[in-house]
């Protein structure tokens, strides 16, 4: 008899189907983001879970759930899942990194670039029929070229940031991270380390690639951002809580920083309402990934992972490695 498996959000037609020729499959054509109840009933009997960051993994599912074995997630971050209590009863946890570094870099360097010109601002003031005339000082920005990119969280996202900005901009690159690169790794992208106060005063546009932990949660508050110039811009493309949104909107409001683009939010798909009322942020749904090849690799990334666990392979991007499956 087939493993059961469950596919928690929409996916490619052809994924679904490849796990179909491994498994019994039960889908979600129509992408409804379950409750945890209804998640957990749906998870009933199944073995394996085809996952992204709308579905909670924590203890009380897991103990619902007890014959899930792993959580294959389509998402590289996995702060939606309790790593320690999985382990503990035996289920796997994976993720999917590599796969989408290059593109979730390009929209970063997008979203930087929009704050940092203004670009969302034109957009709206041509839309509400205001451009009546040229002048000057309309709409000025900061320039990027040149500039001084600040990184906080030096993985592989970080590091595709600094050789755009290095070798695409001529920016001087500097940036703070658990723990310091190899000097030759620096020296291939251009970069200097330094303290986190160092890095928050001296960058003229601050991106944030960290990955969100109990340590990282609102990493930047008020105190941060008053130590950020005021010409300076701030664009978060990893998860929501790093920052906290509350205090960056009145830094804004305030105009003690120039200018920010964020990408994630705490508890979205909610988000501060103060930051729906600023001019000078560019706001987009968490869709740093969003383009059809990188999400699909994503997708077929986790099923490699979910048959390899389930058949006796060994899944290529596994969270917590200690953890073996027997095949179901």
């Amino acid at each position: 008899m087939k493993p059961r498996v469950l596919v928690a959000r929409a996916v490619p037609p052809a994924v679904t189907e490849r796990l179909r020729r491994h498994f019994e499959v039960e889908d979600n054509p129509g992408n409804a983001v379950w409750s945890p109840a209804e998640l957990a009933a749906r998870l009933q009997g199944c073995q394996g879970l085809f996952a992204t960051n709308s579905e909670r993994i924590d203890a009380p599912l897991l103990d619902a759930c007890p014959e899930l074995r792993v959580v294959a997630n389509m998402v590289v971050g996995y702060n939606h899942v309790d790593v320690a209590a999985c382990t503990a009863r035996g289920v796997l946890v994976t993720n999917t990194p590599d796969v989408l570094t290059e593109t979730t870099a390009d929209f970063g360097f997008a979203l930087m670039l929009a704050a940092a010109r203004r670009m969302a601002e034109g957009e709206r003031l041509l839309r509400r029929g205001e451009w009546k005339q040229w002048s000057f000082d309309m709409l000025t920005g900061s320039d990027v070229h040149g500039a001084t990119l600040g990184i906080l969280g030096m993985g592989r996202i970080g590091q595709a940031i600094a050789r755009r900005g290095a070798l695409g901009f001529g920016m001087k690159v500097i940036y703070h991270n658990r723990s310091r690169l190899a000097v030759e790794v620096e020296a291939g992208l251009g970069a200097r380390y330094v303290g986190k106060d160092e890095l928050l005063a001296q960058s003229d546009h601050l991106v944030l690639v960290l990955p969100y932990t109990a340590q990282s949660h609102h990493a930047i508050g008020g105190a941060e951002l008053a130590r950020m110039k005021p010409s300076a811009t701030l664009t978060n493309i990893a998860r929501g809580g790093i920052v906290d949104d509350a205090a960056l909107a009145l830094a804004l409001r305030e105009q003690r920083i120039a200018a920010a683009g964020l990408d994630v939010f705490e508890g979205e798909p909610a988000l501060h309402p103060a930051l729906l009322e600023l001019p000078n942020v560019v706001l987009t749904p968490h869709i740093a990934s969003a383009t059809v090849a990188t999400r699909r690799a994503m997708a077929e990334l986790a099923a490699d992972n979910l048959i390899a666990a389930l058949t006796g392979g060994v899944p290529p991007t596994p969270v917590n490695p200690e953890v073996r499956v027997r095949p179901a």
